[in-house]
């Protein structure tokens, strides 16, 4: 089969439709609503096609419709303007990535003790490593720490109710290996396939506890691949193995869903994945066929020949917008390949592969952008546009000649397995300031406990283990065995009966006092101590500045002004300036078009200094989707021109969030306290949600627990499931002790990007919230300090939350705690110096910079757009905060450097337990 040349169907639906099948799916289930009308590439305008539509025709050459491209859409864009519309963020600028985004730098060998079958990281807390092995044996590993957190052997937990065939083989070869082990989407759950007919899942939680949960005899022979998937409002684990099936579990009942049948030979990998609602699985078998399959157990609707037609591995870009597969022939030939799905013919192969391959070549993908496989003793990387290797690395060394990897979520860290039972984890700068973090945070010696950490995550979960002090590692060899570790718990319970170690506790204890004693507070009060800059803005039309936010690839900010005109000033690549992004040493320019017309929203009859404005960025920086209380109004960024209008008031857009998965959807609050889910291709609400009583204020979207959490002005929280959009709690804010009752004005919501933790603002309150709206911790204003919150944000790595003050006050808190760990006045970034007299600018919105967790902008009431970051000599904001042995706070004294100028809390604040509100 040649390189680019289409699938060759074999059973309907027509060659080159791979879309085409889907229109034949029964249209009376539940979870597919399915367009009626005859097969073929193109689907009529409201037809819901497979995967994402073909690239539409189009009179203007300059323009290229990706996912934006329905024949609606195209009638409402004006048609002659040479520009690119994409909302799937499947486009980048090249100058976004480099090579040093690459994980290439070894960072941690670790010594699992049996060949490593499988890797994958946890999808939240993104240090954590699940590997299986070629003995049975699954382990969790901290990498960040080094300490493997949790180990089990294999066993087959009821060997009763397993059948004769299990038995039979059991008894003549008791050697079972792991096929394939990984995390469900929340990562509360992992599963585990072996070489032997049997699936197991465990529940885990962050102290190291793994349970027993689910067994299952699912296959007659070895069981080659499991995916996690959510067809229905249950999660579901799906199976394939040597006996040729495909099969779906409930995972809650144990109860067997579907069963499908159809192919000719044992099936290698399964790929579940959805498209507008509809879901499907791609399988592949070790004869190199590919095959689809409803949910309804009607029979595969595609069957193509992979590349190489033999064992293939199928994968999605992040965002679910590409497909890529990754196949060894049996001669050895690799092939690594992005497929047009709606055309069902290879879009690009990747060159690069050393013939005759030594194994199944592995591959993974990362950040919407690069590729990498193991091969020749290496990893190779691609970037997924181009067809040559971007770069390689040989991991210092002692790869076998296919190595085995998976990327972390953010892309920062790689696993790779060794030749010698081991794994190597590389990073980026990224993943290295994240294990350097990690390191000194993740075992405290001084309490006896052993904490699970996470940059990503902030909140150490401590085991109950007893006061021990210098067990240098919770996990050891059995004499026996010593590729056997014994459970983190049993060795701690162990080292707590040594007396001799627990005479050490006192000395540290009293090491951590001084430490203590010696922590400061970091105040900033001057200009000297900071780097601050004001961007400059030679315009006349200034008014305050409402919204404000960085560019994705933070080369750009954006603020969008009380009068409906947006502002963007760009940096620029120099000598001053070699990288081109944000920085407050180096001024950007404020950027114009040609006919100097900024982009302005359209407004209501009302004024629009009072309606509520609210923004959207595309995924690729070219669109900003924005309104002021009229028409939300959508802006090529390049060339400041309107592309299209729509929801004309009333009610009024109040807030803009993008699907996570699908940016032709956006989540849409109202004025009139609903929230309505709008199909921008097809120009159509989809669904309207009610629940709150007041207009919405905020909106965030979490992909891995696939929820929408929207907060109005009510006080209100919402919580709303993706699939089928059901509101499944709801709970209202706390009213802070002295504070007024009910609370009144905007509350907004951030997600942490462990997409488990919500940050809640609110004048009142900056609170963390879990993901089932369980207060965590809160911080709020009293007494000395009257001037209320007026906006808080995450810092991009989540270590941080800052926070604005109506009186020009900024405090950087720490995320996992909300401890103030520095404050800044007004006097440090605002030139002349200022006492804050009443009436004075503030910051009005706080935006955090999209790679450098250090850099904040701030946009003004007087209209001015400041970008503040610490000096070079000392690049953070302050220090964490110490312990003492049994984890107390230091108690903060005044600094009266700040009198005269403004005042910060200090005692009149509270916090909560990291598990538990204390209000």
């Amino acid at each position: 089969m040649g390189s680019h040349s289409p699938f060759q169907p074999i059973i309907s639906p027509p060659p080159s439709a791979i879309a085409g099948w889907m229109t034949n799916a029964s249209p009376s289930l539940p979870h597919a609503a399915v367009a009626h009308g005859p097969p073929g590439l193109v689907q009529p305008p409201n037809a819901v096609a497979f995967l994402n539509h073909p690239r539409l025709p189009t009179s203007s050459p300059g323009i290229d419709y990706h996912t934006a491209e329905s024949e609606h859409l195209m009638k409402r864009i004006r048609i002659g303007q040479a520009d690119e519309v994409s909302f799937s963020g499947a486009t980048y600028s090249r100058n976004v990535y480099s090579q040093d985004d690459m994980p290439k730098t070894v960072v941690r060998t670790l010594n699992q003790g049996s060949n490593v079958m499988s890797l994958d990281f946890h999808p939240m807390h993104h240090t954590i490593l699940l590997v299986g092995t070629n003995v049975g044996d699954i382990g969790i590993w901290e990498v960040g720490s080094r300490e493997r957190v949790a180990h089990k052997t294999f066993k087959v937990w009821d060997i009763g109710s397993c059948s004769f065939p299990l038995q039979a083989a059991l008894m003549k070869d008791a050697i079972i290996s792991v096929n394939r082990c990984l995390w469900s989407p929340d990562g509360s759950i992992l599963g585990v396939a072996f070489s032997k007919h049997l699936v197991q899942t465990y529940t885990f939680n962050l102290n190291g506890e793994l349970r027993q949960q689910l067994e299952i005899d699912a296959h007659v022979g070895g069981v080659n691949d499991i995916a996690f998937s959510h067809p229905t409002k249950s999660l579901s684990i799906i199976t394939c193995g040597d006996d040729k099936t495909i099969k779906v579990w409930d995972v809650a009942t144990r109860q067997r869903q579907y069963t499908f049948e159809g192919h000719e030979t044992p099936v290698y990998s399964v790929c579940p994945h959805y498209k507008e609602s509809i879901q499907f699985i791609f399988s592949t078998a070790i004869d190199g066929k590919i095959k689809a399959w409803l949910y309804d157990c009607l029979g595969s609707r595609v069957d193509y020949d992979a590349p190489g037609r033999w064992c293939t591995t199928m994968a999605y870009s992040a965002d679910g917008t590409r497909l890529f597969s990754c196949g060894t022939s049996k001669d050895g030939d690799s092939h690594l390949v992005e497929w047009n799905e709606t055309e069902g013919t290879i879009k690009r192969t990747y060159s690069g592969f050393r013939k005759r391959s030594l194994g199944v070549v592995q591959f993974d993908t990362t950040r919407n952008r690069f590729l990498a496989a193991g091969d020749e003793f290496m990893i190779k990387f691609w970037d997924m546009d181009n067809a040559n290797i971007l770069t390689t690395s040989d991991a210092d060394g002692g790869l076998p000649a296919s190595p085995r990897l998976r990327f972390n979520r953010e892309g920062s860290l790689l696993a790779v397995t060794t030749s010698d039972n081991g794994i190597k984890i590389l990073a980026n700068a990224d993943g290295q300031r994240l294990v350097r973090m990690l390191e000194s945070r993740a075992f405290d010696g001084s309490r006896g406990s052993f904490q699970l950490t996470n940059a990503n995550v902030k909140a150490p979960v401590v085991g109950a283990l007893g006061a021990v002090s210098n067990v240098s590692s919770p996990v050891a060899a059995t004499p026996e065995r010593p590729d056997r570790v014994l459970p983190a718990v049993s060795m701690m319970s162990l080292a707590v009966m040594d007396s001799n170690r627990a005479a050490d506790v006192k000395p540290r204890i009293s090491e951590d006092t001084e430490k203590i004693k010696s922590w400061k507070l970091a105040d900033v009060v001057d200009s000297a101590h900071i780097k601050a800059l004001h961007l400059p803005d030679s315009t006349s039309t200034k008014s305050k500045v409402v919204r404000l936010l960085y560019t994705n690839s933070g080369l750009a900010v954006l603020a969008l002004g009380s009068n409906a005109v947006h502002k963007l000033w760009k940096w620029t690549c120099n000598d001053r300036n070699p990288s081109g992004k944000s920085t407050a040493s180096v001024a950007p320019q404020l950027w114009q078009p040609s006919n100097s017309n900024f982009m302005t929203n359209e407004t209501s009859d009302n004024n629009p200094e009072e309606a509520t404005a609210c923004i959207a960025l595309s995924k690729n920086d070219s669109y900003v989707m924005s309104a002021s209380g009229g028409k939300v109004s959508l802006f090529n960024m390049m060339t400041f021109k309107v592309m299209t209008t729509f929801m004309p008031p009333p009610p009024a857009a109040t807030f803009l969030a993008f699907h996570p998965q699908d940016n032709n959807i956006i989540a849409i609050g109202m004025e009139d306290s609903s929230i309505q889910i709008y199909n921008v291709r097809v120009d159509e609400v989809k669904m309207k949600l009610k629940g709150h009583q007041k207009k919405i204020t905020g909106l965030a979207f979490s992909q891995s627990l696939n929820v929408l959490v929207s907060s109005g002005a009510d006080a209100q929280l919402c919580l709303w499931s993706i699939d089928g959009w059901e509101k499944k709690k709801s709970r209202f804010i706390q009213v802070p002790a002295g504070h007024a009752s009910p609370l009144v004005g905007d509350t907004k919501v951030q997600f942490h990007n462990d997409q488990a933790h919500l940050l809640v603002v609110h004048q009142s309150q900056i609170t963390i919230y879990d993901s089932k709206l369980e207060c965590l911790c809160s911080w709020s204003p009293r007494d000395a300090l009257p001037a209320p919150i007026s906006s808080a944000i995450y810092s991009c790595d989540g270590v941080l939350v800052y926070s604005a003050f109506c009186d020009g006050a900024i405090g950087a808190f720490e995320a996992d705690s909300l401890r103030l760990r520095c404050r800044i006045a007004p006097s440090a970034y605002i030139s002349p110096p200022v006492s804050s007299p009443p009436g004075a600018a503030y910051p009005m919105v706080i935006a955090a910079h999209p790679s450098e967790p250090n850099q904040i902008a701030l946009g003004m009431s007087d209209g001015a757009v400041h970008v503040v970051e610490p000096p070079d000599a000392d690049p953070n904001w302050g220090s964490a905060h110490p312990h003492d042995g049994n984890g107390a706070v230091p108690t903060i004294s005044p600094n009266h450097a700040l009198n005269g100028t403004w005042k910060f809390l200090d005692d009149n604040c509270y916090y909560g337990s990291l598990y538990k509100s204390q209000t």
